[in-house]
């Protein structure tokens, strides 16, 4: 072999090399990603989870076209994971927490599963489901501060992710103050769960998101107004038990 067709060889040789590394490489990479985004949703392949959908307003079986496209944009998430996703009427979830990972979507006046989540879950974060006075619907109240929706221009939603139960199995909230604010909540969770995995790993967190003029940018300008994971999840005091020092 005379060493011009040797180099040849050994340079193909080289690039068979290279290119089996980096493709090792990805791989590694991507399984390394695949087993956290898993983690941080507590799905494994093959595993089923729950999404629990509310109603429209004025339908008891019709649900909101807007929250229709957040139950796609969770389907993808979990999809993506491995899983499959059980769709299921909020007045027909009837089982406990833990066995298997869920999806929650709507406020506690058009969802009943997300009222229970909210009374058992988050003590500390109430949400009005009052008709009246019309400037107080869907008005959230934790720590003490209140945080009114004016429809289209600054609402409000609540993102959650929370265990309970045996099983340990993540719930995940998405509770706004409108079908827009709630696919606003699945958005900002799709964007940003990589972050949040690196901040809470697999704990626990309540953030209150603000949703900026909905009727000119959707669900895509949210910002993170607080975390508000430990107020959310203690009971306030009663009149008659003052708050600790």
């Amino acid at each position: 072999m005379n060493e011009d067709l040797r180099n040849v060889v050994l340079g193909v040789l080289a690039t068979g090399v290279s290119a089996s590394l980096g493709w090792l490489t990805r791989t590694y990479v991507w399984r390394r990603r695949h087993r956290r985004k898993q983690a941080f949703f507590g799905l494994r392949d093959g595993a089923e989870c729950l999404l629990v959908v509310n109603r429209k307003a004025g339908g008891e079986r019709v649900v909101h076209n807007v929250d229709v496209s957040a139950l796609i944009e969770l389907s993808v998430l979990i999809k993506d994971c491995g899983a499959r996703p059980e769709i299921v009427q909020h007045d027909m979830a009837r089982q406990g927490l833990g066995d298997r990972t869920e999806f929650c979507v709507g406020g506690p006046y058009s969802n009943r599963r997300m009222a229970a989540h909210l009374s058992s879950l988050l003590p500390g974060l109430a949400m009005n489901v009052e008709p009246e006075p019309v400037e107080d619907q869907g008005m959230f109240t934790v720590d003490g501060e209140v945080y009114r929706g004016v429809y289209g221009l600054t609402e409000y939603a609540v993102l959650a992710r929370l265990t309970g139960g045996e099983g340990g199995r993540p719930v995940f909230l998405f509770c706004g103050q409108s079908a827009i604010t709630n696919q606003a909540a699945t958005r900002y969770l799709a964007r940003h769960h990589e972050k949040l995995a690196r901040t809470y790993g697999s704990g626990p967190f309540v953030l209150l998101l603000k949703v900026v003029n909905s009727e000119a940018y959707g669900p895509d300008v949210v910002e993170l107004i607080a975390d508000v994971t430990r107020a959310a999840r203690t009971a306030p005091a009663t009149a008659s038990e003052p708050a600790a020092t």
